[in-house]
């Protein structure tokens, strides 16, 4: 952005410096005029931002869609190839809200963008009127959970697995340190008790399975398992994903997508939880380069690290964060029922 205002949008700069326009509806010029060549941009930038009263009373949308339609006249073809382009970057994702919350964002082409969103509103709008007592909000979000999971009410459970790591202390004794959900982060413990106990007696199948994950009571460090397969199979995949929970790269927290050997399998690099690491696609892809180098550590006792030297010398080390610290064996009796139920479900795998 800062090179196209400095050598190519000189008008545009000049009101920004002079506070006519924000930062926000400079950005706005900039991106939506980033398919045309150096030429027709400049000559853009003059059009709208030679004269200060050009954009004077616009909204951010107004402005948004004025610039649209300069560049089109402009460069009618350019704006096509990218409006093409555009349709191939559509995708789902997902991220952590506030309060065990998540946001699930499409990005679609607008006709099918506008297009769920106003079956969504027309088909709330007919429950609404029929007297239900949730908000229209409310309705939308139950529709679309229902209409993608399959379950025919969105209190429903899909048959998908969500992966809860959760200490015994604060599944079976009462504790308060959180839980940790897969792909969003810690949750309190006492939602995370809900949840299981929801699951597990819950009609439908496939319901609560549990799986016993060894932590060390000290440091909270994940128990090792070994492998002789090259890729990492199923099981130690996810354990990797149990342990690391986001990209080990250092400042890099998105999610999981590869399974990596910290020491490369054409060094003699084992497949083992040890030498495994969970890494997003860039990093993994990043660390093949030349000068890259990383090793895996482990003193008894404490979480595992990997130390990596980067092609310019530096040293850095990630340390894996600890799992929900495991109960002490104290003789402490079960009595509550959920606390029975759920050590029937241990027994039981």
């Amino acid at each position: 952005m800062a090179t196209a205002l400095v050598h190519e949008m000189p008008r545009t700069l000049r009101l920004l410096e002079q506070g006519i326009l924000s930062e926000w509806r400079a950005t706005i010029l900039v991106r939506e005029t980033a398919c045309l060549t150096r030429e027709d941009r400049t000559a853009l930038d003059f059009l709208l931002c030679a004269d200060p009263s050009t954009l004077e009373g616009f909204g951010d949308q107004a402005v948004c869609a004025k610039v649209r339609a300069a560049a089109a006249r402009i460069d009618a073809e350019a704006v096509v190839r990218r409006a093409r382009k555009a349709v191939s970057d559509r995708r789902v994702t997902s991220r952590p809200a506030p309060d065990t919350m998540a946001y699930v964002s499409a990005l679609l082409p607008v006709a099918q963008g506008v297009a769920v969103h106003a079956t969504l509103a027309r088909d709330a709008d007919s429950i609404l009127a029929a007297g239900d007592a949730r908000t229209r909000s409310q309705i939308m979000a139950d529709l679309l959970v229902s209409r993608i999971t399959g379950s025919s009410t969105a209190a429903e459970q899909p048959a998908i697995t969500v992966n809860l790591v959760i200490s015994d202390q604060a599944l079976l004794g009462g504790g308060c340190e959180p839980a940790y959900v897969q792909g969003y982060g810690p949750i309190p413990a006492a939602l995370a008790r809900q949840w299981v106990s929801e699951a597990a007696s819950a009609e439908s199948e496939p319901g609560a399975s549990l799986r016993r994950v060894y932590a060390n009571p000290q440091s909270g460090a994940l128990t090792a398992t070994e492998s002789k397969a090259r890729c990492f199979p199923t099981g130690l995949a996810r354990l990797i994903d149990l342990r690391d929970k986001t990209c080990r790269t250092p400042w890099c927290d998105a999610p999981i997508r590869h399974h990596d050997h910290i020491k490369s399998r054409q060094a003699g690099g084992p497949t083992t939880a040890h030498n495994g690491a969970g890494l997003c696609a860039a990093c993994n892809y990043a660390k093949q380069g030349v000068g890259w180098n990383a090793s895996a550590h482990q003193p008894p006792g404490k979480a595992h690290e990997i130390e990596i030297r980067t092609p310019t010398g530096h040293r850095y080390r990630t340390t894996a964060p600890p799992l929900p610290r495991p109960l002490p064996i104290d003789g402490t009796e079960v009595t509550s029922p959920l606390e029975r139920l759920l050590i029937h479900y241990l027994h039981a795998a």
